[in-house]
């Protein structure tokens, strides 16, 4: 006969008592191990237990079969951070006037391609729903190796052919001061860091994202500047 155990008593006396018996012939319908699943039905057998403070459960109960419930569809905000994870930035090449070697008290010029400066979007979507992450990029921070950081708006202007070498960029230029000679390799080493907005809309709702950041590398040569003329760079 099955059991119940209760734990001794303040007196020290053990309890076991008998449980609910039930004819064989109301047992017929509770016999869950007998269930099976449906075909392709998705879902997982359990068996169940009952406990608590100071009781112990011991009554063996057969496996029951409980087919899965439907998918809850993702909510717009997990769809956005799908999307997000999928946002793929590109490094903006660098350019810079002069193109082979800067000249000490002479500006350069700086700037990144146009085409790739440009919004990045990620769409994630389930049945009736799309929500799209979009990356803007807003400024570049320029690390020009001479121990000095620059912060620049938007991609820079390219130089113009024939421009005036005395001239500096409209909106993103440095000028350097002292020579690469003796730095490693003989030049500076410069980094470009464009900050990305990220922001989300679809489904009727919108948000935000923190900011995210790509790096470009490279290495100006800098020597002192010699005679000018107005030949094009």
């Amino acid at each position: 006969m099955t059991v119940v155990y209760h734990p001794p008593n303040d007196g020290g006396a053990l309890t076991v008592t008998p449980a609910a018996y039930r004819s064989s012939s109301s047992w017929a319908p509770l016999r869950f191990a007998q269930q099976q699943p449906q075909p392709r039905q998705s879902g997982a057998w359990y068996v169940y237990k009952c406990s608590g403070p100071g009781f112990a459960d011991a009554l063996y109960r057969p496996p029951v079969w409980i087919p899965d419930g439907p998918e809850q569809a993702p909510s717009p905000e997990q769809l956005a951070q799908q999307a997000y994870n999928q946002l793929r930035l590109p490094s903006p090449q660098i350019h810079a006037s002069p193109t082979t070697q800067q000249l000490v008290n002479l500006p350069t010029w700086l700037w990144m391609d146009r085409g790739e400066w440009q919004p990045q979007t990620a769409t994630a979507s389930v049945p009736g729903v799309s929500v799209t992450a979009t990356a803007t990029p807003q400024s570049v921070t320029w690390s020009m190796g001479d121990g000095f950081t620059i912060t620049c708006q938007g991609a820079g202007t390219p130089y113009p052919s024939g421009g005036d070498p005395k001239a500096a960029s409209p909106d993103c230029g440095h000028i350097y001061r002292h020579t690469s000679q003796g730095q490693p390799h003989n030049t500076y080493p410069v980094a470009a860091t464009v900050h990305w907005m990220v922001t989300w809309s679809g489904a009727g709702q919108s948000g935000t994202f923190p900011d995210l950041a790509t790096t470009s590398t490279a290495s100006f040569a800098v020597a002192e500047s010699q005679a000018l003329n107005n030949t094009p760079r």
